[in-house]
């Protein structure tokens, strides 16, 4: 049976989900991927807002199931670091160098963040060559969240620089020619150069929304218009005497051109510093990559520019096409689905530079939810999604309250807003009155929740839930993981409890504010299987309600 595998890639200002399958021999197919824009900036605070609508909006439209999914993060995200370390006196002192060189080279408290390092080779002296990755905790969290209350659980967050590496490599393991990945995005360009097991990156400035902005100052529209016209009409013009017969088309072209010659300058200038400062090679070929990478003629500027050879990095060269993709969408796609592609492949067999930037919740969450039930997996999925759905009403009523402050300070000179004024208040009204239906049915469903999170605290990591109905909830565990949970009890407090329903019973009783302490009763004991391997008991429990106002 072939192996499910989910990718999901945040960028700056879209999201790419994908599904494949991957065969037993080891080959990958993609079955399914979807794309949306985010409603605001992924900088600008609130991702969980910002996020968990899009992936869920991708969810709806393509029917993509949820589950363990490996995600890449934009490369501005992160701080790269490649330091020379000296192998002598063994792996304890080797990790305090790493420490330090985190610790210098990262512009925040290394508590404060993420880190993973991986050595990618060793210097003529002998030391070691170590590639360090870190992150902002708090972002790292916050994706991690949204990713969760959408139903996709963490298990790699990647760099998307770093996944189009792995993806180039696994494209040419042959090559050992210095090559250089552009992935050019829509706030910022990704520049790799790949040299060997010698990696150097770089995250430029100049991307999509630059060449936008310029189409909107040289024909005065805005930022929507523009971004239509780059995606209608849009080319980089080569230069010389040669001018489009359209003069809208032209002018379109030229600012393209002239967004486009910036980046062919802060490339150079990498590239030359590349080689002068770390004594790396003259790079052989560039691989063009990223949503805005696609605009026509621009691998042709850039191979004229650079004097090398340029072409598109694409992943379905490797990768099976299912039936039923949109092949001419997917061609159209293909340059953004990369780092989602990458993922997959390095989820289905080795990758050059494995980094990881799972934080440590997820990474506990993960190994607590393997004795979990499917459905309560679903259950926290969908409170997520509920959450997110709340917030993002709340913030529009918001909008609407702004909205009506100032309207209402100009309502006694402008008394032709009146009625602009009334349709805002009744906006505003019926908002309120959306987001109090979902806040009441939030309370439910977190009654529920906090229901799930007594019992599951109550059982300990031994015991699981086989059944609950109601009020009862019926409770498994392997003979030895009772006996010793038993054994654990009595030692802990003399006497203790005898059998693991009054442990667990008593347990529950602690809970006050999530379970009727009165209420809880033990309803039956047996054994399961043949050799009563596995013992089995049941609670009748009356939990708190939720809803209450």
């Amino acid at each position: 049976m072939a192996k499910k595998i989910l990718t999901l890639n945040i960028g700056a200002s879209t999201v790419s989900l994908a599904e494949f399958e991957a065969s037993r021999s080891g080959s990958l197919k993609l079955v399914n991927y979807g794309m949306a824009a985010l409603s605001a900036p992924l900088d600008a605070g609130g991702a969980e807002a910002v996020l968990a609508p899009a992936i869920m909006e991708i969810v709806r439209e393509r029917g993509i199931r949820p589950g363990d999914a490996l995600i890449s993060v934009p490369g501005q995200m992160v701080f790269p670091r490649f330091a020379d370390i000296p192998a002598a006196g063994g792996s304890e002192r080797f990790e305090q160098m790493v420490r330090y060189e985190i610790e210098q080279n990262i512009p925040f408290p290394i508590d404060e963040m993420i880190c993973d390092r991986q050595i990618v080779g060793e210097t003529e002296a002998g030391d070691k060559s170590v590639m360090i990755v870190a992150a902002k905790a708090d972002q790292m969290e916050e994706i991690s969240a949204a990713a969760k209350s959408a139903g996709f659980l963490p298990e790699v967050i990647d760099v998307a620089p770093i996944a189009a590496t792995n993806l180039l490599k696994r494209l040419h393991p042959q090559d050992e020619n210095c090559s250089v990945i552009l992935d050019i995005g829509a706030k910022t360009t990704s520049l790799v150069i790949v040299d060997g097991n010698r990696l150097y990156t770089r995250s430029i400035p100049v991307a999509g929304n630059m060449i936008t902005k310029e189409i909107c100052q040289a024909l005065g529209c805005d930022f929507a218009e523009g971004e239509r016209l780059k995606r209608e009409i849009g080319y980089v013009a080569l230069g010389g005497t040669v001018e489009d017969e359209d003069e809208t088309r032209d002018r379109v072209s030229k600012a393209c051109r002239t967004v486009m010659a910036r980046l062919h300058a802060e490339v150079s200038r990498s590239v030359n510093f590349y080689r002068s400062q770390q004594g790396g090679a003259a790079p052989q070929k560039l691989y063009l990559a990223g949503g805005s990478s696609v605009l026509p003629q621009l691998d042709g500027f850039l191979a004229e520019n650079l004097q090398i050879e340029v072409e598109y990095l694409n992943p379905f060269d490797l990768i099976e096409i299912g039936p039923k993709i949109d092949r001419d969408a997917l061609e159209a796609d293909a340059a953004q689905l990369v780092p989602v592609a990458a993922l997959a492949l390095r989820a289905a067999g080795e990758a050059a530079f494995a980094i990881n930037l799972v934080p440590a919740s997820i990474v506990n969450e993960r190994a607590d939810a393997a004795k979990i039930p499917f459905a309560a997996v679903a259950a926290v999925a969908l409170i997520g999604s509920l959450v997110a759905t709340y917030v993002a009403v709340n913030r529009q009523t918001e909008v609407v309250k702004s909205a009506l402050e100032v309207a209402e300070s100009k309502v006694g000179t402008l008394k032709s807003f009146e009625a602009k004024v009334k349709k805002a208040l009744d906006a505003e009204s019926r908002e309120k009155a959306k987001a109090d239906e979902l806040l009441d049915l939030f309370g439910r469903r977190g009654a529920a929740l906090a229901a799930l999170n007594a019992v599951r605290s109550a059982i300990g990591p031994d015991l699981w839930i086989e059944k609950w109905e109601g009020e009862r909830v019926t409770i498994r565990g392997w003979a030895d993981d009772v006996a010793r949970l038993v054994a654990r009890n009595k030692t802990a407090s003399g006497a203790g409890k005898s059998t693991a329903s009054e442990i667990v019973a008593e347990r529950l009783r602690a809970m006050p504010q999530a379970v009727d302490t009165n209420s809880v009763q033990i309803a039956e004991m047996t054994t399961v299987g043949k050799n009563a391997e596995i013992e089995q008991f049941a609670l009748n429990v009356k939990f708190a309600k939720g809803g209450e106002r």
